[in-house]
């Protein structure tokens, strides 16, 4: 068994041949030569595309490295990719189970499954609470860790209990990373991800996949890709797999810095509810600890400041964060989470993305922007 950073180097790349690069470049391509009767795995450009191919073989190796028959299905964003298994699996009728404190935009899916007659359920992520709404679920959607509140769940316990009512399970994978966290070793039937965030890690990217080891799931994800036509272009799925190389020293990084700096947030009186997985005595460690592998507890960090005004101080004063919203990339960012409206949080609350700046210098310009924030507010 090869590591996790010589996997990612070497996932997906071809055998290697004399005078032709190591990845080979993007395939542009609507149409390929297709003499006769119809053959090969490319015919027309939203159906297949070699680079994409190479991404999604990449992928599949990191996600579920024990079954070379797992099956990848890449998307032009994680929420096409999200939207792609809910509907590829759900019918009038159905039931599905998200959990309350996921990605902002699940609220507008809900309304969207709704309109098509799917009964929705909620329940939050934390202390596994999904597990008493699961009777006559059809799908079950689970988070972990959540965003933005960074709660963790179960995955086997959840799982298992899905199975056992008939259910498929769809993991969101996105912030922890297939480095991190498998879902598909731990019995999900779906592992689904915005590739936008660490994985391609750059913040150049939107790009969003579903991995699943079962033929027949793969195959209606796949189907539903090329009717909608939600296709990657072949210029972000040769950005994605190049980024990968570089994924296991960025989310090793990125989980010390993050782990570094939610100790510091600790000891400031002003900051409260600082949350963060690999602290021991986070409510998710104990769960988190035992499926979220090599110490790789993720890039976030959440804390709630005073108010709003005592927050947008804070910001204002970073010089080494950008303030933007996404999360995983190599450049540090933070915001202020409830300026978008879509998440149960309180004003002052913030989430914070490390990046891979050196820890020392992230950490001092988080204190000194704290100690401007109070100070500017007196």
């Amino acid at each position: 068994m090869t590591g996790d950073g010589t996997r990612a180097v070497r996932a997906g790349l071809p055998e290697p041949r004399a005078n032709e690069p190591a990845l080979p470049g993007p395939a542009f391509a609507a149409h390929y030569h297709l003499p006769g009767e119809v053959a090969g795995p490319y015919t027309y450009g939203r159906e297949g595309n070699p680079t994409w191919t190479a991404l999604e073989r990449a992928i599949s190796e990191l996600e579920y490295p024990g079954d070379p028959a797992a099956e990848t299905i890449t998307f032009p964003s994680g929420m096409a990719a999200i939207s792609a298994v809910l509907f590829s699996q759900l019918r009038p009728g159905d039931t599905a189970l998200l959990p309350a404190d996921g990605y902002q935009l699940l609220p507008a899916l809900r309304e969207r499954l709704e309109d098509f007659g799917v009964t929705v359920r909620t329940a939050p992520t934390g202390d596994d609470a999904q597990l008493g709404a699961l009777d006559g679920v059809r799908l079950l959607w689970i988070e972990t860790p959540s965003n933005p509140g960074l709660d963790v769940c179960d995955i086997r316990r959840l799982t298992d209990a899905a199975h056992s009512r008939g259910a498929v399970v769809a993991v969101d994978n996105t912030l922890a990373t297939p480095l991190a966290q498998r879902p598909l070793e731990l019995g999900a039937d779906f592992s689904v991800a915005s590739g936008t965030k660490a994985l391609t890690g750059h913040g150049d990217v939107l790009l969003g996949y579903v991995t699943t080891p079962d033929p027949e799931l793969a195959a209606a994800v796949r189907a539903w890709r090329k009717t909608t036509g939600a296709i990657p272009g072949p210029m972000e799925a040769w950005l994605a797999h190049r980024s990968l190389a570089t994924l296991q020293l960025r989310v090793d990084r990125q989980a010390a810095t993050a782990l570094a700096l939610a100790r510091a947030l600790h000891d400031r009186r002003e900051v409260t509810a600082v949350r963060h997985p690999g602290l021991p005595d986070d409510p998710a460690h104990a769960v988190a600890l035992r499926q979220m592998h090599g110490g790789r507890f993720g890039c976030v960090v959440s804390f709630v400041l005073p108010d709003r005004a005592h927050a947008e101080r804070f910001l204002a004063a970073l010089r080494l964060v950008d303030e933007a919203t996404s999360f995983g990339g190599v450049r540090s960012t933070a915001e202020r989470r409830g300026r978008w409206g879509g998440d149960a949080v309180p004003d002052g609350f913030i989430r914070f993305s490390v990046g891979v700046e050196d820890t020392e210098d992230l950490v001092a310009d988080v204190l000194t922007a704290l100690n401007l924030a109070q100070t500017n507010g007196v």
